[in-house]
């Protein structure tokens, strides 16, 4: 056991990351330790609940810990995230789970976290905080370790959405936008460091205002600055798409940014869509990225369906079919549906798992399919790649190009962070493969 140590668990999106990695830093700078779960005196889960799967996942997880430390006085397991806060009852849920909880902390009170380790250490059990505050949690500059290349800061927290079947809007709360001053400086203090990599998070990040300051302005301050690096933007709302496309055009004109949009449509058919309270349709979603499209040829976009949610029909899955053939997303992430507690979606009558399942197949099934004939286009290509990190096989290098292309980079033996030129002779599925030039 190693005193004044920790370990963090993080599950989840790039927005759990940040926490974490602000959580990590608030207790560096207090002298405590990172480490192993074995060797850390204090064991901290950074918690997930968007899918039933990942819920489950935790919880097991949780199990596990109580049943391997529940005996040792000297290892406490503090708890925080969003699984706590998806509906009113979930901290006596998780309470039950693992009694021998040390803390569970509410994320606003990050500030306060070394504080809450001396109470722990000075005897106090089974702690629950709870803030009255929001922070701005891009006021924490991030300190990393040599070698980092990628950075994360959040521009907000929460959203204005009211979708039917999300239970993160009960854990993250309305919209919360923070300063751009701070955003902007967390940005260039990581860049100082040596990060080539930025990425911009939030549960969406196309509604972002602060004092008259909109995303594209934001973007426009962090693309000025004067280092060479990449800058990729979150999540962005379908309805942020139809009205402020001038917006996102700006945006993708900065030869910082990844020309990369991760748009969750969630469902091909306007009835489904409807019943989300989605506040599109599919016909506007579709002409203004097809007007992208025209205006960035190589535009990589990624996207989210769920399959099987309540009354979507055998033609409202066949819409979604047909709408994907057509947008052909580089990126596709399927979600069976499953009622998350707190939703007007789990009152709806529920379709049965196995065609949610067996639809979800046949959609993965028309995605890869796809995905071979996207990519001829790259083949031959020449340009600059960010190596980011080894690849998959020895003397591999693996990066990205300005359309945030997986992109393995053969008999690479430099260092990561680095700008090379490279060729691509070889495409497989959703990867490039190329040689430096």
């Amino acid at each position: 056991m190693i005193k004044q140590s920790y370990y963090i668990e993080t599950y989840g999106c790039t927005s759990n990351k940040a926490d974490s990695y602000i959580i990590s830093n608030v207790l560096n700078k207090s002298d405590y330790t990172q480490t192993t779960l074995e060797s850390a005196e204090f064991v901290i889960i950074n918690t997930c609940a968007v899918k039933e799967q990942t819920e489950n996942k935790i919880k097991a997880r949780l199990e596990h810990l109580h049943k391997q430390f529940h005996k040792n006085p000297n290892k406490h397991i503090i708890i925080a995230g969003c699984l706590l806060y998806i509906a009113p009852n979930y901290i006596e849920v998780v309470k039950k789970i693992i009694p021998s909880f040390a803390a569970i902390i509410d994320l606003n009170n990050i500030i306060e976290l070394p504080e809450i380790l001396q109470e722990i250490k000075n005897g106090k059990k089974n702690l629950i905080t709870k803030s009255a505050r929001v922070i701005d949690k891009a006021s924490y500059n991030i300190d990393h370790s040599p070698g980092k290349v990628t950075g994360i800061i959040p521009i907000s927290e929460g959203c204005l959405g009211s979708c039917t079947y999300c239970c993160v809007k009960n854990a993250r709360g309305k919209l919360n936008c923070y300063d751009p001053t701070s955003i902007v400086e967390n940005v260039k203090y990581q860049l100082e460091q040596g990060i080539k990599q930025i990425y911009l998070t939030s549960q969406d990040c196309s509604i972002y205002q602060y004092n008259g300051i909109i995303l594209a302005d934001l973007v426009s301050k962090i693309a000025n600055l004067n280092y060479k690096f990449f800058l990729r933007i979150g999540m962005i709302n379908p309805s942020f798409l139809i009205d402020n496309i001038e917006q996102l055009i700006k945006i993708f004109k900065h030869q910082k940014v990844y020309q990369f949009l991760h748009i969750p449509i969630q469902s091909g058919s306007n009835d489904v869509l409807k019943r989300m309270q989605r506040k599109y349709l599919i016909s506007d979603i579709i002409d203004n990225i097809d007007f992208l499209k025209k205006e960035f040829k190589n535009l990589t976009i990624s996207t989210d369906i769920i399959c099987g949610f309540p009354g979507e029909t055998e033609y409202d899955f066949f819409r979604t079919i047909n709408f994907t053939k057509w947008l052909k997303p580089e990126i596709l992430n399927i979600s069976k549906f499953t009622a998350r507690p707190g939703t007007k979606a789990k009152q709806m009558e529920q379709l049965h798992s196995k065609l949610i399942k067996e639809r979800s197949i046949r959609l993965s099934s028309v995605f890869r399919n796809s995905l071979s004939e996207i990519n001829k286009k790259w083949k031959g290509w020449e340009g600059e790649v960010l190596v980011l990190h080894e690849g998959t096989e020895p003397n591999q290098g693996f990066g990205r190009n300005y359309a945030y292309k997986n992109i393995f980079i053969a008999n690479y033996d430099g260092e990561f962070g680095k700008f090379v030129n490279i060729k691509i002779d070889k495409v497989k599925g959703f990867n490039l493969f190329g040689k430096i030039i």
